[in-house]
């Protein structure tokens, strides 16, 4: 054997036979060939129209293959879109699956990363049982949900690695070995070279710097982002360049960089194995810039890489394609004859060839068979009126369909529905027929895409029981912030998988010192300060809770979650969803807002934050003791929440409750805070107090408010319970200090349209609102820019003087 090949079968095992390194080698080799065929025919799919879109990973795939080597049971994958030949060589993922997810099918045994719900090349593993429960995290290779917007792998990254170090360093932890070997785990990433020009990367490959954590980060550097190449995307055109300054110095800090070609198997090997078993040994980040790597079929299959490449570039890449120089390296260690890699090619398309006709049929024959059940429903009925052709029309025009989605059938049952003759006694039974087999349709459909936003199992927020809050005759008043200081001591006794992060968090406790000391009682590990970096701070805690972590990530005030708000909407938002109840991360994001001084300090854009948000709980409490109440529920549930404390209520003065820790504030059902029978005020929040405020002052003039606190934006009023109030009062307003149009608006579209509340109104609903703009700074820029008790006054007051002008007369003008 040569000194060349010797030197090559150190990307293995040093025991490792000839004929297994061979083996092995020409396994990858099949690997390569088969994914490389998968890219070619998914991109034929689209274009015959049997798909929707095609994005593919043609050009990577000796890198992947010689990733995938290091990856082992226990690890984690935080990738992007372009990763097939990984999870090829992982075991993540068989061709006929990478076909189903292309076609969109919705069965969880053929498409099991998403059921339909992503689109080609975005996937995950499922890291829950069909009941919620956890699988053994250690037992299988893990990949967190992708999603398409470039970098915004990288926020979760960062969690995901710092949970190896948290199940290392913390004893207390080493009982939970479901989710982890004793923090022997990797957190692998992959990136393209353009999405490092995003501020998501900076901030993760600081923030995983700083915290030294086993973060493999590989970068695939083709030269080009879509049409754009690199010189206008980096600093010299060369990532690893760049980060110079993060490379480990003498005393260890910084990161491992290793380099090499995207078409230079043994080196790829090499570099893997050395990289990634240092990390894993020793925790520290390491990057992989993998460069000189190509695109063959172009970015995806909305357009072709000819238009922006010239003739030398394609040349280029013909001439390094890396599958190509695999085969020219293996030849030339004399390995195998071009006759064994020619059958091994051949091998491979026939493999795809059968996949995708397995996966098609599995995805079109039940669509098919739906069609000819509504087509036999429809023709077994006779009359003799004009509808019937319009009827046939639309039959003869679904027999057409070459490739019918179930759209095209329940759009034909519906317009049928329309045409059916009422007169006719033999169409009677059928349109009683075809209306259950349109509701049982759109059943199924209503799973297939719409279930799971939020949790369904036992431990779902809606299944835990509420506890009030005890006191006896000795409870102490204390300030609002030792209400939430004691209730945390309180968890972090209670739940050892619980812990916190976030600007000034640990050391002294919280800005508000609502975890003063609880830094010196728990340890740095599980109160801890992090750097000024939003995104990261909530992606540690999405990538904590995917491996089992109760995690609380602090965002110091509610205006600084716009920093977050992209992560916490594409990524943690969509997560449980996406992966069809396959994943989930139950991370509490605590924050503060509301009334304070200055344009961002006290901000309240919370219709932003809602509206992008569907799939995390939205709480809005009052006080600490319900923002207390909030967290104890949350611990016990499996969900994510958003939890807004009221930022002028730390120094107010509170009940401190005797059953800390365990009494729960149910998410999803207002409280009637005074009852009334003239009108219906419903807010949340700081504005709560206001309201209380105004409500005093609107009874010194015979008028009686029902007061509302909704308590929870997301879910909101679950019981309808303000429809009754409406119902006995006739009139409603809806306050808070969002901007006109914002959270106002959906709580009435909530209570109007979706109770019915319209029909029990006497007078016209209305809303009080901030003004436009932020609110100035100082106590009359609040006044002025936020609504107070006289603004709810005096709306109040009109809607009651135009019901009765005598009784309530002009104020302001006659």
């Amino acid at each position: 054997m040569s000194e060349t090949l010797r030197e090559n079968r150190e990307v293995k095992d040093e025991h490792l036979s000839f004929d297994d390194f061979t083996s092995e080698v020409l396994e990858d080799y099949r690997i390569a060939n088969m994914s490389r065929q998968l890219s070619i025919f998914g991109r034929k799919e689209v274009l015959t129209g049997k798909a929707k879109f095609g994005i593919f990973g043609d050009g990577k795939e000796i890198a992947q293959i010689a990733m995938a080597k290091s990856f082992k049971e226990g690890d984690w994958r935080s990738g992007y879109y372009r990763d097939q030949t990984f999870m090829l060589a992982a075991g993540l993922l068989s061709p006929e699956e990478f076909f189903a997810q292309l076609f969109g099918e919705t069965q969880l045994d053929k498409n099991p990363a998403n059921g339909g719900r992503l689109m080609n090349n975005h996937y995950a593993t499922r890291s829950l049982n069909a009941d919620g429960s956890w699988k053994d995290l250690t037992k299988q290779k893990n990949s967190s949900a992708d999603i398409s917007p470039t970098a915004g792998q990288m926020p979760r990254l960062v969690g995901l690695a710092y949970a190896s170090k948290l199940f290392r360093e913390n004893k207390e932890l080493h009982n939970y070995s479901g989710f982890s070997d004793k923090g022997n785990e990797v957190a692998f990433g992959t990136i393209g070279d353009s999405s490092t020009s995003e501020g998501h990367f900076w901030e993760a490959i600081n923030a995983a710097g700083v915290l030294r954590i086993p973060m493999a980060m590989s970068v695939w550097d083709d030269g080009w982002g879509i049409s754009v190449p690199n010189k206008y995307q980096t600093t010299k055109s060369n990532i690893s360049e760049v980060l110079k300054g993060f490379e480990q110095d003498e005393k260890g800090d910084g990161y491992l960089i290793y380099r090499a070609k995207g078409w230079d198997y043994p080196g790829l090997c090499k570099m893997y194995m050395e990289g990634v078993n240092l990390c894993r040994k020793d925790h520290i980040p390491v990057l992989f810039h993998v460069s000189e790597m190509t695109q063959p079929l172009g970015h995806s299959t909305s357009g072709s890489h000819e238009r922006y490449k010239n003739k030398e570039r394609l040349d280029w890449e013909i001439e390094y394609d890396p599958i190509g120089k695999m085969r020219e390296w293996i030849l030339s260690m004399e390995l195998t004859d071009e006759k064994t890699l020619d059958g091994i090619e051949t091998a491979a398309l026939e493999e795809v060839k059968r996949a995708r006709l397995a996966a098609w049929k599995s995805y079109s024959d039940p669509i098919k068979k739906e069609r000819e059940d509504l087509i036999r429903l429809v023709t077994k009925a006779d009359c003799d009126c004009q509808k019937t052709d319009r009827i046939d029309e639309i039959v003869q025009n679904l027999k057409k369909v070459i490739h019918p989605v179930r759209k095209d059938n329940v759009s034909a049952a519906k317009k049928i529905l329309r045409h059916i003759c009422s007169s006719c006694a033999s169409f009677k039974p059928l349109k009683s027929q075809l209306q259950e087999w349109l509701k049982q349709a759109l059943l199924e459909n209503e799973e297939r895409y719409s279930s799971l936003l939020y949790s369904e199992t036992e431990s779902c927020v809606q299944k835990i029981k509420p506890i009030v809050p005890q006191y006896n005759s000795d409870s102490k008043i204390v300030n609002g912030r030792e209400v939430l200081r004691d209730n945390f001591d309180k968890l972090f006794a209670k739940y050892p998988l619980l812990l916190t992060f976030g600007e000034d968090t640990g050391f002294i406790g919280g800005v508000n010192q609502s975890l003063e000391g609880m830094q010196d009682k728990y340890g740095k590990l599980r109160v801890s300060d992090t750097g000024i970096r939003e995104a990261t701070i909530l992606g540690q805690g999405i990538g904590l809770a995917l491996r089992g972590l109760r995690p609380i990530a602090e965002i110091q005030y509610f205006d600084y979650l716009l920093y977050a708000l992209q992560t916490m909407s594409d990524d943690l938002a969509t997560l449980q969803y996406r992966t069809k109840g396959g994943q989930r991360a139950p991370v509490i994001i605590r924050t503060r807002g509301h009334r304070l001084e200055g344009i961002w300090h006290s901000g309240s854009p919370l219709s932003m934050v809602i509206n992008s948000i569907r799939g995390v709980n939205v709480c809005v409490p009052r006080n600490m003791t319900k923002a207390a109440g909030f967290y104890n529920t949350l611990l016990e549930s499996d969900e994510p929440a958003l939890v807004i404390e009221p930022l002028n209520g730390y120094r107010l003065k509170e009940k401190l409750p005797e059953n800390l820790g365990e009494f729960k504030t149910p998410l999803g059902i207002p409280e009637i805070l005074e009852e009334g029978n003239d009108i219906t005020l419903v807010t949340y929040g700081s504005c709560v107090r206001i309201a209380e405020d105004a409500v005093k002052q609107l009874k010194d003039f015979d008028i009686s408010v029902e007061l509302i606190d909704v308590q929870t934006l997301l879910p909101f009023d679950v019981n309808q319970m303000i429809v009754e109030s409406v119902k006995k009062t006739n009139r409603i307003v809806f306050f808070d200090e969002d901007v006109p149009g914002g959270s106002s608006a959906f709580m009435m579209q909530k209570v109007l349209e979706e109770q019915k509340a319209y029909y029990h109104l006497d007078s016209e609903p209305r809303t009080i609102t901030a003004k436009d703009h932020r609110p100035a700074y100082g106590t009359d820029g609040d006044y002025f820019s936020n609504p107070n008790a006289e603004d709810v006054f005096e709306v109040i007051y009109e809607i009651l003087r135009e019901t009765n002008p005598q009784k309530f007369p002009p104020i302001y003008k006659d």
